[in-house]
């Protein structure tokens, strides 16, 4: 007889209009978390619709991407679902982009996607 109540897997959003960050992060977490969803978005707009479709527990978002930008995203993410743990994981690492991170609440990391990096983000989603 199954447990019907186990937690369901948790489910990660990766949010960048790079590919190669997207499979780097993915294989990071496949490798690290292999009962995790993984999930993939190249906008901000495809993030949405994800989140309101699957409703991740943790969001990885690029902030220069097309259409809206990733502090637009984390905003209507987190409206969308407040419990969501988003990382901001970019390489805009301006003080005025870490300042909008502290205001939406959101951790920030910066880039480039490497071991190091993506061991920060993981800690701050499992913290």
């Amino acid at each position: 007889m199954s447990d019907a109540a186990a937690s369901p897997a948790p489910k990660l959003l990766i949010v960048d209009d790079s590919r190669v960050s997207r499979m780097m992060i993915r294989a990071f977490f496949a490798k690290r978390q292999p009962g995790w969803t993984l999930l993939e978005a190249q906008t901000g707009d495809e993030a949405l619709a994800q989140v309101a479709a699957e409703r991740p527990d943790f969001v990885t978002l690029d902030v220069n991407m097309p259409g809206i930008n990733g502090f637009e995203a984390a905003e209507k993410i987190l409206a969308l679902n407040a419990a969501t743990r988003i990382c901001m994981l970019t390489a805009n690492v301006q003080e005025s982009s870490r300042e909008l991170a502290r205001r939406l609440e959101v951790r920030f990391v910066s880039k480039p996607v490497t071991d190091s990096s993506l061991e920060q983000v993981s800690q701050i989603f499992l913290a």
